[in-house]
């Protein structure tokens, strides 16, 4: 399966990911929650949270902020872990984006950064993460955009190259996943970090 093969991948890669993709993930992520204006009432799961980085910027601002991080990674995690150690409020979990292991309308915020192109199955994750949404919550998603040419030739590559890789989308093949999973989009855009990074990303709600 995708997720095993993901696994072993950012287990391996983990105590070098941070130094490799500081600068992506910086911006990426800084980028992330500017959009998302996330209230400090509100309750945030982050999936496919890595080292805890979109964390540890939530928590520069908003230090008591409640956030549960999930990844498959265990690696990953206990960077995350040690990484926000001081904060109570922060938790993490070893969890797939299919089967998450909490309750139903659990969460005001729901996010995900650059982890949309590794889900095996997307509309299963999809269902799942509007599952555990509250009624008025939000889901915001970001990553790579299909309609770039450079996307286009990471795809090509990647599907030959990385085992984990699964594929990324249009934005037209992203927003129907999420509406044929009953969610409405709120808002989306695309983006271009620097030269070698575009990427699209969406708000999505409950559908009425």
């Amino acid at each position: 399966m995708v997720e095993a093969k993901v696994r072993k991948q950012y287990n391996q890669m983990a105590a070098m990911y941070d130094r490799l993709w500081s600068h992506y993930v910086s911006n990426t992520l800084s980028f992330l929650k500017d959009w998302a204006k996330i209230s400090s009432t509100n309750v945030v799961l982050d999936i496919a949270c890595g080292t805890g980085e979109f964390e540890r910027l939530v928590l520069v601002e908003y230090p008591t902020q409640q956030i549960v991080g999930v990844d498959l990674s265990e690696k990953m995690l206990e960077i995350a872990q040690q990484k926000c150690r001081a904060y109570p409020n922060v938790s993490f979990q070893n969890a797939t984006a299919s089967v998450l292991p909490f309750a139903e309308c659990s969460f005001d915020v729901i996010v995900s950064a650059s982890a949309f192109h590794y889900f095996d199955d997307p509309i299963a994750a999809l269902t799942e993460i509007k599952r555990v949404l509250k009624p008025e919550g939000e889901i915001i998603i970001l990553d790579w955009c299909k309609d770039y040419l450079l996307c286009q030739i990471y795809d090509i590559v990647l599907k030959i190259i990385d085992p984990a890789y699964k594929q990324c989308y249009t934005q037209t093949e992203f927003h129907c996943l999420i509406v044929n999973t009953g969610l409405e989009i709120h808002r989306a855009t695309r983006v271009r970090f620097g030269l070698a990074w575009e990427l699209m990303i969406v708000t999505a709600r409950l559908g009425q």
